[in-house]
């Protein structure tokens, strides 16, 4: 990783080249309509921000498939090797670290730095995850802690997940307020120690907190109708990376399609990929 300015924020350019990909083990198409190509990045690093369009792959389970011929890689902080990250970044790829913010796992490797008073109600449909009480100081130093593997693993930057656990049933009385506060912290946090940050989902505070980001990371927006919210990222030239689950996006290339031309125009950089996040298949969009 190479050494960055503090506080500096990161912005990519991207010239796309298309080239073939073949792999027996995935579904992988360029455009969601049958095509099987994908993009070779030329990635230029400079002083203005995550420029929109941006190629991408996002992997949190199963080993790494480091294949794609993209910009950046979104994995796992905790469970990808350092040996994976080092040969990414060989490849001339930007990586993106992964871990929650906004919940507890049992399965961490810290799991037991949380006071059980941080822990709130679980997942819905997660399990052994359970919300966090955000407002506890004593997240600071875990999080803290976390951005401090991400910097010593050689990671670009991280992607902090469950950050609006507000809107959600956590066992505490969250308000914006609160959320926007600890959002802030992160970022700050994150570029303190010359990493980007991505805003993960939390739409309803994006006007509050797209100057804190570098960029943003979107579940389903398509499926809620609710694209229109990232709008502002795409406004101050930062990327979107989104991503859906839709099984009709998966098996119907005319829906795909449509799909695809609506996200292009946003801007976006969309994928449709298997909710569990495992390469069992993927469409890309760029």
């Amino acid at each position: 990783m190479q050494v960055k300015n503090v506080g500096l924020v990161f912005w990519f350019s991207v010239v796309l080249t298309a080239c073939g990909a073949d792999d027996p083990a995935r579904e992988d198409t360029q455009t969601g309509v049958g095509s099987d190509l994908d993009s070779d990045p030329n990635v230029e690093v400079n002083s203005d921000g995550v420029s929109d369009g941006l190629s991408w792959q996002w992997q949190l389970s199963g080993d790494i498939n480091t294949g794609y011929e993209v910009a950046l890689y979104d994995i796992d902080l905790f469970d990808t090797t350092q040996s994976s990250i080092n040969g990414l970044q060989a490849q001339g790829r930007l990586v993106i670290c992964y871990f929650s913010a906004g919940s507890w796992e049992e399965w961490r490797d810290d799991a037991e730095d949380f006071d059980t008073s941080v822990l709130g109600n679980a997942l819905d449909g997660w399990e052994g995850e359970r919300w966090l009480d955000i407002r506890a100081d004593s997240l600071h130093e875990i999080m803290e802690a976390r951005l401090d593997t991400a910097v010593a693993k050689g990671c670009d930057g991280v992607e902090p997940d469950n950050i609006d656990g507000y809107i959600n049933e956590s066992g505490f009385d969250l308000s914006g307020s609160d959320q926007i506060t600890y959002n802030q912290f992160l970022a700050t946090a994150a570029h303190e120690r010359g990493l980007m940050i991505g805003l993960k989902n939390d739409l309803d505070q994006i006007e509050a907190l797209v100057d804190s980001f570098d960029f943003a990371v979107n579940e389903e927006c398509y499926e809620y109708e609710e694209c229109e919210l990232l709008s502002p990222f795409i406004d101050a030239g930062k990327a979107v990376l989104h991503a859906e689950y839709s099984q009709q996006l998966k098996s119907d290339s005319a829906a795909r399609s449509e799909f695809c031309a609506e996200m292009n125009e946003l801007g976006f950089s969309s994928l449709v990929l298997p909710l569990e996040l495992d390469d069992s298949f993927r469409f890309s969009c760029q």
